[in-house]
């Protein structure tokens, strides 16, 4: 890792991995900053069946495949956390594990997070019986009894995945309509172990003090089940940029169609900034316009 670069990416997922991809192919110096694995919410994906000219493939092996393809056009990657961030005469300041890195322009891609229930229980069970990622624990109840809360395309992919692994699946949403395409709703209610109730929200989660037993809803009623998925929502991973970028109320970024925040120089990409869907194909829209937007930038400065 340099001192300096053209640019910064800031997030390894497929916005990242996209806009890097796209820097480097312009003949750009790019850097991308990845706390933890590439992919981002990719890894968590079990099938990806829409993204355009691609079979049907695992989020993992499609984060492979881009850092691959990204690696072989000459972007670098280093494994630190980007705790800082400022502009400074012209530069972009990034702190990194302690260290200062700097850049013409930088193109935040940090993705965001699940969004907890903060109910009775869930803290107490995460981890036994709790989970925010069925690809990653769905194995674990194999043969058993497990309940999805959420109504979004993320828990009906899922609770479709689970239904697969488990002998029954309910599938619980404060509304009585999903947000899901309908396409996957379409999917779920083919699902003869899958059982849909609505509508009605989580009011704790109870166990024996080791593992998940159950569930109590709004009406009193109670559900038995192994383990319970959530999947309510996302929250951006924008503490980064705060005090610097204009965020909306819910703290996602505000950008123009050219990825452009209200600071020169500075992008955002994917799940982080205000959008009206969130899809691996517009992560890496975003990501290809954003560094695109950064080329041109540089090229103005010059």
């Amino acid at each position: 890792m340099k001192d300096s670069y053209d640019i910064i990416v800031i997030g390894a997922g497929a916005a990242g991995m996209s806009a890097a991809s796209y820097a480097s192919r312009a003949g750009r110096d790019c850097l991308v900053l990845e706390m933890a694995a590439p992919g981002g919410q990719l890894m968590f994906i079990d099938q990806i069946e829409n993204y355009p000219g691609s079979a049907a493939t695992s989020g993992f092996a499609l984060a492979q495949a881009m850092e691959e393809q990204a690696e072989g056009f000459g972007v670098e990657f280093a494994y630190a956390e980007a705790s800082s961030l400022r502009k400074e005469n012209g530069r972009f300041i990034v702190t990194a594990d302690g260290r200062e890195i700097s850049a013409l322009a930088v193109i935040l891609a940090m993705g965001a997070r699940h969004r907890h229930l903060d109910v009775p229980g869930e803290a107490e069970y995460e981890g036994r019986g709790v989970s925010y990622c069925a690809t990653c624990d769905g194995p674990f109840f194999k043969g058993g009894n497990v309940a999805v809360v959420g109504g979004g395309d993320t828990a009906l992919t899922d609770a479709v995945y689970l239904s697969r692994l488990c002998s029954s699946v309910t599938l619980i949403h404060r509304r009585n309509e999903f947000r899901a395409q309908k396409a996957l709703q379409d999917k779920v209610r083919q699902c003869a172990n899958i059982r849909i109730m609505t509508p009605h929200t989580v009011q704790a989660i109870t166990g024996d003090g080791t593992r998940v037993t159950g569930l109590t809803l709004d009406d009193g009623s109670t559900v038995s089940c192994d383990g319970v998925f959530i999947f309510t929502g996302i929250l951006p991973n924008s503490q980064l940029a705060e005090g610097l970028a204009s965020m909306d109320e819910a703290h996602f970024i505000r950008t123009d169609s050219s990825m452009r925040t209200d600071v020169e120089g500075l992008y955002a990409a994917g799940d982080i900034r205000t959008t009206p869907f969130r899809q691996v194909v517009t992560a890496c829209s975003d990501g290809a316009v954003a560094a695109h937007m950064a080329d041109e930038y540089i090229s103005s400065l010059r």
